[in-house]
């Protein structure tokens, strides 16, 4: 075989694996908000060109995506190639390590496309597959599939819930008039698009004053199917949330997390308390809730992603203690006016210019006549 037959045979398995292992993304991505605070991983079994087996990490503590995909073929894996979004796992959690069950079904090649950071894993199970003599490519579609385990990827590493504000504004930047009316600034497409975010995400953030002024649920209403609630945090730092509040009523697997500080009184703690919610005490920072202590506790809490729909008070703060990671921004064309409307982000702002954040890896997309636009800032 000559030099041009090679390359044209390694170009052609560069395909074929590609191709291969956005099939098993493909299968990832139908667990999302559902693994956490596992990461999203698919599996597939190909076997002479064939795929013979398919599994994806359906929920956390079910099995992993590779041995759903060895549990629904019939025929013999061995010799074949498992593609794999994820590096298998190597210790002894909820399940059995899978790369034991690798070796075991006689598997010939693994293609891997991101090796996994949890320290319990950490290249040890690639090392092994390789002791095996078993062929291991690695980095397939690596970017992309960082993308797609951004959460894990992030909770992982810090143990901090990777954080979405998400804003809804006129064009002329008002969260809503200057009277305090919101309802509704943008259209219902972008509205159940946001529906279909808090049914991705661990948790849901907003400030007391929304919970005062909107009496929200913070629940998921999909339209064509079951959502999952994410958990509802509350920042509070003198306990005046109402105890009739929506929120502490709820007939929901998710949990309401009021997180305070000693300002709140002994007998409201423990009314809440009463009420099935969860009160995370935390210090005083800035005359408010030392907020990278609460997001320290809701780690601990293995929340791993939160979505904030909270005022422009809060979303300042959480910017200024760079505790964002990413914005997602509705953009009506309606204008609102008035001085005293209130814009997405308050706070004391940014003063130079030269100090501005600057989002990055913008997306852009239409729901209806609304604009949405995506930006990561870190």
């Amino acid at each position: 075989m000559d030099q041009q037959d090679q390359q044209e045979q390694q170009e052609q398995q560069e395909q074929r694996d590609q191709q291969y292992m956005r099939q098993a993304m493909e299968l990832a991505e139908k667990a999302r908000g559902r693994t956490s605070p596992n990461p999203l991983v698919g599996a597939l079994i190909v076997k002479e060109g064939k795929v013979i087996g398919k599994g994806y990490h359906k929920k956390h503590g079910d099995h992993h995506a590779e041995v759903n995909a060895f549990n629904s073929t019939k025929e013999k894996a061995e010799g074949a190639t498992l593609y794999v979004t994820l590096e298998p796992c190597f210790h002894y959690g909820n399940t059995p390590p899978c790369v034991d069950r690798v070796i075991e079904e006689g598997i010939r090649r693994v293609v891997i496309g991101l090796k996994d950071p949890n320290p319990l894993v950490g290249g040890k199970s690639i090392e092994k597959l390789k002791k095996r003599g078993i062929e291991v490519r690695e980095g397939v579609l690596e970017e992309v599939l960082k993308e797609q385990n951004r959460i894990f990827l992030e909770y992982i590493q810090t143990q901090k819930p990777y954080t979405v504000i998400k804003t809804a504004m006129s064009l002329d930047g008002k969260i809503a008039t200057s009277s305090g009316e919101s309802q509704w600034i943008t259209g219902e497409k972008a509205r159940a698009y946001v529906h279909t975010l808090r049914d991705q995400m661990s948790g849901i953030m907003v400030g007391v004053g929304t919970v005062i002024e909107d009496d929200p649920s913070l629940t998921t209403r999909l339209q064509d199917q079951k959502g999952k609630d994410p958990h509802r945090i509350v920042v509070d730092t003198r306990g005046r949330i109402p105890l009739t509040a929506k929120i502490l009523h709820l007939d929901s697997e998710a949990k309401t997390i009021i997180a305070s500080t000693e300002l709140m009184e002994e007998d409201k703690k423990k009314a809440l308390e009463d009420l099935g919610a969860t009160v995370l005490m935390s210090p005083i920072k800035n005359e408010r809730v030392d907020l990278k202590h609460l997001f320290d506790k809701l780690g601990e809490q293995k929340i791993d992603s939160v979505l904030v729909e909270g005022g422009a008070t809060l979303n300042f703060s959480l910017v200024e203690e760079a505790l964002v990671h990413r914005i997602i921004s509705f953009i009506a064309p309606k204008i609102i006016g008035g001085e005293s409307a209130k814009t997405p982000i308050g706070g004391r702002g940014i003063l130079r210019m030269e100090d501005v954040i600057t989002l990055n890896n913008l997306q852009y997309k239409h729901f209806g006549q609304d604009l949405m636009i995506q930006g990561d800032i870190r």
